[in-house]
C-alpha cells in the first residue's frame, strides 16, 4: 500500500499563502533554491510536510505525492490503469526520482522513489 509523503499547494500568490498558513497553523517555510517554491514544515509527529508554489498548468490547487519502491513499475501501472504521465522521470537532488501523472478523471498526483543520490 502506497502512502502520501508530500503535498503541494498551488496558488496565484504563494507568499500570501505562506504567511497565512504560518499565522494560522504555525507552518515553517524555507525557499527551495532560486525557484518560486517554498518547502513547508508542518510540525512533528504523524502527518506529512509539503510545499507552496505558483499555480501549475494542470489547474489543480493541491497535489499529493506518493512514495513508491519502484518508479518504473509504478509508471507502468499508471499507464495500464488508464492514467497519463504528465511529467516524465526527473531527479529531485538529494531526495529521489519523481514523475507526475493524472488518473482517468484528470486528478494530478506525484509518484516518488526515494534515492538520495538522485541528480548527483
Amino acid at each position: 500500500m502506497q502512502r502520501p509523503v508530500h503535498f503541494e499547494i498551488h496558488v496565484e500568490d504563494p507568499e500570501a499563502s505562506i504567511a497565512f498558513f504560518s499565522d494560522v497553523l504555525g507552518w515553517r517555510s524555507d525557499r527551495w533554491g532560486d525557484m518560486p517554491y517554498w518547502l513547508q514544515s508542518t510540525g512533528e509527529g504523524p502527518g506529512i510536510d509539503g510545499a507552496i508554489g505558483p499555480t501549475q498548468e494542470h489547474g489543480q490547487s493541491v497535489a499529493l505525492t506518493m512514495d513508491v519502491d519502484d518508479l518504473d513499475a509504478a509508471r507502468e501501472r499508471v499507464v495500464t490503469a488508464g492514467g497519463t504521465i504528465t511529467l516524465e522521470r526527473m531527479a529531485i537532488p538529494g531526495v529521489g526520482w519523481l514523475i507526475y501523472a493524472t488518473d482517468p478523471n484528470g486528478l494530478h498526483f506525484g509518484l516518488l522513489q526515494s534515492d538520495q543520490s538522485a541528480g548527483a
